[in-house]
């Protein structure tokens, strides 16, 4: 099974989504795959119908995670299911002063701002976890608005939180790089990937090789030593909420 194939079976076929997929059925380097129906990512919600509530009742989920800033979820303008629960998550943090490195110059695009962000601000990306391992029974699903970077960085630290191949995780986050057409046209905007890779080969890397860095830099434990993330919280989160056998 190629990757594409493999991206497409994991797809969460949604009215109103465009980039969900199930973080499950990856390949983890004891040769086991990632649990399915437990994590999803996907972009904004909003757009989701009611048919595609329906949907994403009947795949199990029933959580949201929002890891959008506040005004960007003022610009909602859909009520959401009584069933579903929403916890919400302001992971960039726009008002600290680390992005004035990042913001003006077009490197809050790309991955070369997650291993900055978590060495900078590591309770924000450990609130996220912590809120996606602690939701109520049942799948969940975590989004921002274009389900690319944000997105990216949580799926991320979840999938190296179960020894997920780095491979596997490389092709996670180029899904959405190669939905980029499918992406712009639902949300009536241009695709910007082309612009985004131009970007980073003009800094000597590539959209790909700039989360390749990224990935290979992190170290999870840390970040949340750093967060100061109880024992119980840890080994939920290296669990997948009980679904494998953590490893240590």
């Amino acid at each position: 099974m190629n990757n594409v194939e493999g991206s497409s079976q994991r797809t969460l076929y949604v009215d109103g989504l465009v980039n969900a997929r199930d973080l499950g059925g990856l390949r983890r380097l004891d040769g086991t795959t990632t649990p399915r129906a437990v994590f999803y990512r996907s972009e904004n919600v909003d757009g989701i119908t009611l048919a595609g509530w329906e949907q994403i009742y009947r795949a199990g989920i029933r959580t949201i995670v929002d890891l959008r800033d506040p005004n960007e979820r003022a610009s909602d303008r859909n009520e959401r299911p009584s069933w579903i629960h929403t916890v919400t998550v302001e992971l960039n943090g726009f008002d600290d002063e680390f992005w004035r490195d990042y913001l003006p110059n077009g490197l809050a695009r790309t991955a070369l701002y997650f291993l900055p962000h978590l060495e900078a601000m590591p309770n924000r990306a450990v609130s996220a976890l912590s809120a996606i391992i602690s939701a109520p029974p049942g799948g969940v699903l975590f989004h921002c608005v274009r389900g690319r970077d944000r997105t990216g960085m949580i799926s991320l630290l979840l999938l190296l939180a179960v020894n997920t191949d780095p491979e596997e995780i490389v092709d996670d986050y180029l899904e959405t790089v190669r939905r980029g057409d499918l992406r712009a046209a639902w949300s009536y905007e241009n695709n910007e990937e082309a612009a985004i890779e131009a970007f980073c080969q003009s800094l000597g890397t590539s959209t790909e090789n700039a989360f390749r860095a990224a990935l290979e830099a992190i170290d999870l434990r840390r970040v949340l030593s750093e967060a100061d993330v109880s024992p119980v919280v840890q080994e939920a989160l290296m669990s997948w909420r009980g679904s494998v056998q953590p490893h240590y």
